[in-house]
């Protein structure tokens, strides 16, 4: 995918989601959990981190705990990151984070024991504040932890998640009444799922448009692909014998 050749295969999403004033908390706080805790955030599509506005940003927290998230502190976020994430240099110096694959797809309760606390039963998603450069959301993590950022206003937070997206034109979440919000949105990240008003399934046809697929090639351009991607196409020719008149 690097070489910019065609490819078919799943590729790097790191989707982020825009909260604005304009919607329903309680149901983007229901979408929002439902996208991020189906099959423990292993879909790439998956909604990675929130980016919310200042002046919602506790109704949107208590929204989320009100139906099921269970909430970090930042001493049990800050053990929880110590587990999952370890201090890597690239080539040139530069200090990054690097997941730690023994917690890809664990759930809410595993996740929340290695940060010295005790999910809810029947919690399926863990949720912390973060800053916009903390290791969650940089780094794609495939777990039910979502990082919640606030944002002085839309622009900011647009710009935010574009940065943590990576250029990976993948998908991107957006939680808005507002047309202008959501033309901004999709036009920064260009990617090829781009869902608004609803959880990140919603874009593989899972109570939304489209059909169901789990595998979505982006930067090549083949987009969101069917059973007839992946089957070699044959075509058999008898020519002159065993003709019918």
């Amino acid at each position: 995918m690097k070489s910019g050749k065609r490819a078919i295969c799943a590729g790097p999403g790191n989707p982020p989601v825009l909260v604005d004033d304009t919607v329903c908390l309680d149901k983007t706080a229901r979408d929002i959990i439902q996208g991020a805790s189906f099959d423990n955030n292993l879909l790439c599509i998956g909604e990675k981190a929130v980016f919310v506005l200042y002046h919602i940003a506790e109704k949107f927290l208590a929204a989320l705990s009100h139906h099921g998230a269970h909430g970090l502190n930042t001493s049990q976020l800050d053990r929880l990151t110590a587990s999952t994430f370890s201090d890597s240099r690239d080539a040139g110096g530069c200090s990054h984070p690097v997941l730690n694959r023994a917690f890809v797809g664990l759930d809410a309760s595993a996740l929340a024991q290695s940060a010295g606390t005790t999910a809810a039963p029947g919690s399926t998603l863990l949720f912390a504040e973060t800053d916009a450069d903390h290791a969650f959301v940089v780094e794609e993590q495939m777990m039910p932890m979502l990082p919640i950022v606030r944002m002085p206003s839309v622009e900011t937070g647009i710009a935010a998640a574009l940065k943590a997206a990576h250029d990976y034109k993948h998908s991107t979440i957006i939680h808005s009444l507002n047309v202008n919000h959501m033309t901004t949105m999709a036009r920064a990240l260009d990617t090829t799922l781009f869902v608004k008003n609803g959880p990140c399934v919603a874009g593989l046809g899972r109570g939304g448009e489209g059909y169901l697929s789990y595998s979505i090639a982006t930067t090549t351009g083949e987009g969101i692909t069917t059973p007839r991607t992946f089957t070699r196409t044959r075509r058999c020719v008898m020519v002159d014998q065993l003709r019918i008149y």
